[in-house]
């Protein structure tokens, strides 16, 4: 309880904060986020830092917050810290500076998940081409695999079984809490914050970056991106699809926006 009076007071300090900010990004990290050459990237670094109190910063990855956190180790270039993120695709949510997790957004995704761990690994047990990914996450299940004429039938199986399935990059796949994805919790979020849709501009990469760029919002496909995201966003009206790779394509299509600082 105490606990969540905490969390409670840093989001409305927090909401304060994002009155004053003239742009949320939510951004992938790897191939966008961290795409480009590290001219490219410190340049694109330092701009964001230079323009903190008109930005808030929120990294959405498939990444653990271990893994996330193992970034700042590389000397060579000065990554900007986030003020969110959202990590393992949704289904954690973390304050940036402290690294707590938002209670409001994560007992939500907590709930959906109840007690399914030991369920949603045995599901899969028994299916051909899968191997575990060698990671521990308290919200979702994920597996490598290979696409081939099982894949349907076991996307299948999971939603099925009552989970949301994200497959990307043709190598990973997860099994995530029912209508748990990164942009079902951005949106959760950004409720909590209470920022508003038109503040907020997604970019991503990655076929687990569709959720994102579904949302309705403001989204930038980079240059590299995924070809089966391409395809999917094909129709999908609210996304910038850039030339140019990783952080560059981010730029482009904060410009295109036209919300450069």
């Amino acid at each position: 309880m105490f606990y969540d009076e905490i969390e409670k007071l840093k989001v409305t300090q927090n909401q304060t904060m994002i009155q004053n900010n003239t742009l949320v990004l939510a951004t992938d990290l790897d191939g966008t986020f961290l795409g480009g050459s590290p001219e490219e990237r410190q340049k694109f670094y330092d701009y964001l830092e230079e323009n903190r109190h008109r930005l808030l910063l929120i990294f959405v990855t498939g990444r653990s917050l271990e893994f996330t956190l193992r970034l700042y180790d590389e000397k060579s270039i000065k990554m900007p810290r986030p003020d969110y993120l959202i990590g393992d695709v949704g289904t954690t949510v973390y304050e940036g500076k402290s690294l707590t997790p938002v209670a409001e957004v994560q007992n939500w995704i907590a709930d959906l998940w109840g007690n399914a761990s030991e369920f949603a690994h045995q599901l899969l047990t028994d299916e051909p081409g899968l191997t575990l990914q060698p990671i521990f996450a308290e919200y979702r299940v994920s597996y490598y695999y290979k696409p081939d004429e099982n894949q349907e039938r076991i996307v299948k199986k999971i939603h099925d079984a009552g989970f949301q399935c994200i497959t990307s990059a043709d190598k990973y796949l997860d099994i995530l809490p029912p209508g748990v994805a990164k942009g079902s919790t951005l949106l959760k979020l950004m409720d909590v914050l209470k920022v508003h849709p038109q503040q907020v501009i997604t970019s991503g990469d990655s076929l687990n970056d569709l959720p994102l760029f579904e949302t309705g919002l403001k989204s930038i496909a980079v240059g590299n991106s995924e070809l089966k995201l391409v395809e999917k966003i094909k129709n999908l009206k609210n996304v910038y699809y850039s030339e140019f790779p990783g952080v560059a394509g981010i730029w482009d299509g904060i410009q295109y926006y036209g919300k450069t600082f």
